[in-house]
């Protein structure tokens, strides 16, 4: 199964990639550059911010800005887990600068082509991109200093193992910010069974506890539940309007402790 659902975002994401559209992967309702930056500033984008990624970083895929919580400084090392085409990655490596860096992580190989084709393109020396899954990193321990990851999480079906991994490749005292899905009731069984709400970050939403219990259970400490807010579904697919009051996005910050206190 977990093979499956895996198999079933990769063909998902690299349908979005190749096409250069925003939105869901079932090409039902998103067309343009123009529903990715409205959806883009739904979620918490600046009209700024969306001007200074290169065109065709904004695929209109997030669900929140966790670089807008990270607090990020110049030198910083940040991972950005299922990265995409690479627009948090490019907003991260400026808040950096070039004495920091950025690591993006994807398993789809389209998005990867497209992420890195990006980065030349806007001049972005201090951007990487790697491929690999978010539950097993191809980064070494304790090198991030913050983990960022935007409506990624929800899509996997080991969860658990992934804030496992964000706690390994954090040095102590780092930071993880995360925009994410939930659920604060059960979704439809028609939605539940749907492939095409599986890649759009719906039917692999768990509930907000056991979502923040897992953070918990990696070792984070801090946890904080800094917003959650309703998510425009409607913005996603037709017909979804069922599933309007059982979806929130939350942006969520945790620290890995270092002797008892933080960096």
């Amino acid at each position: 199964m977990e093979k499956d659902i895996k198999k079933l975002v990769k063909e998902g994401y690299a349908k979005v990639a190749k096409k250069g559209t925003s939105c869901c992967s079932s090409g039902s309702c998103c067309s343009s550059s123009d529903n990715a930056r409205d959806i883009s500033k739904s979620v918490g984008y600046s009209d700024d911010e969306i001007k200074t990624v290169p065109d065709g970083a904004n695929l209109g895929l997030g669900c929140g800005n966790p670089v807008a919580i990270a607090s990020l400084k110049e030198g910083d090392v940040v991972l950005d887990l299922g990265s995409g085409a690479g627009f948090d990655a490019f907003l991260a490596a400026k808040k950096v600068g070039k004495t920091g860096r950025v690591i993006g992580v994807d398993m789809t190989a389209e998005m990867l082509e497209r992420a890195r084709a990006n980065a030349k393109k806007g001049g972005f020396d201090n951007v990487e991109f790697r491929s690999g899954e978010i539950e097993k990193l191809p980064v070494e321990d304790n090198m991030i200093d913050v983990v960022i990851s935007n409506c990624v999480i929800n899509l996997s079906p080991d969860k658990q193992t992934v804030f496992k991994e964000a706690f390994r490749v954090l040095k102590p005292g780092g930071r993880l910010m995360v925009s994410d899905l939930v659920l604060v009731k059960e979704l439809p069984e028609q939605i539940k069974e749907s492939v095409e709400a599986y890649v759009g970050c719906l039917t692999g939403a768990i509930k907000k506890d056991i979502y923040l219990g897992f953070i918990k259970q990696a070792g984070f400490e801090d946890i904080r539940l800094i917003s959650e807010a309703s998510y425009p579904v409607d913005a996603m697919f037709d017909g979804l309007e069922a599933a309007s009051d059982a979806i929130v996005s939350i942006k969520v910050s945790a620290i890995k402790k270092i002797n008892g206190g933080t960096k």
